[in-house]
C-alpha cells in the first residue's frame, strides 16, 4: 500500500491539558494506540506540556496524534465544528465490538457520548453495515469511531 497521500499525524490544540490528556489517553488506548511522549509539567524548549499517541499501520508506517495546549486568547475558546475547519474526526474500528469497547471505556471515564453505538447502514449517506459511536472531547471536538465493512473488511 502506498504511503504517499496518507496522513502522518494530527496535532490538536486543547484548552486544558489536564482535562484533555486523560480523555485522549482512554480514547486512543482503547483503539490500540500507544502513548509516545508525555512531558508532564516540564517544557521542552518552546514546547509546553503535551502528550502523543501513535499507531503502527499495516504497511509499517506510523500515524500519530498529539495534544498540546492552545495559546493566547484561544485557550478559553470552545471548538465549533460548524466554523471553517474540520467538522469531526472519524477513526476506523476493525469490528463493531471495537466500537462497543471504545464506547464502554469512554463512558466509564465520564466522557460525553453524543450517540451510542448504532448500525447506521441503510440510512442516507451511510454505507451498508456502517456501525459507529460519536463522542465529544472536553473542548467539544466531535469524534467518531466507525466500523465500515466496505472499506475495512
Amino acid at each position: 500500500m502506498p504511503v504517499t497521500g496518507t496522513l502522518s499525524h494530527i496535532d490538536l490544540s486543547v484548552c486544558d491539558p489536564d482535562r484533555s490528556i486523560p480523555f485522549y489517553d482512554v480514547f486512543f488506548r482503547a483503539l490500540g494506540y500507544r502513548r509516545w511522549i508525555h512531558d508532564g509539567d516540564a517544557w521542552q524548549g518552546d514546547r509546553p506540556r503535551r502528550a502523543s499517541w501513535f499507531l503502527r499501520c499495516g504497511d509499517g508506517s506510523i500515524f500519530g496524534v498529539e495534544a498540546r495546549p492552545a495559546r493566547g486568547e484561544n485557550r478559553e475558546r470552545r471548538y465549533d465544528r460548524y466554523a471553517p475547519g474540520p467538522h469531526h474526526l472519524a477513526f476506523n474500528a476493525d469490528s463493531p465490538a471495537t466500537v462497543d469497547r471504545v464506547h464502554a471505556a469512554l463512558q466509564a471515564a465520564g466522557a460525553t457520548v453524543l450517540d451510542a453505538p448504532a448500525d447506521y447502514g441503510g440510512r442516507k449517506g451511510y454505507a451498508p453495515g456502517y456501525y459507529a459511536a460519536f463522542f465529544a472531547d472536553p473542548d467539544g471536538v466531535k469524534l467518531e469511531v466507525a466500523h465500515i465493512p466496505s472499506t475495512n473488511p
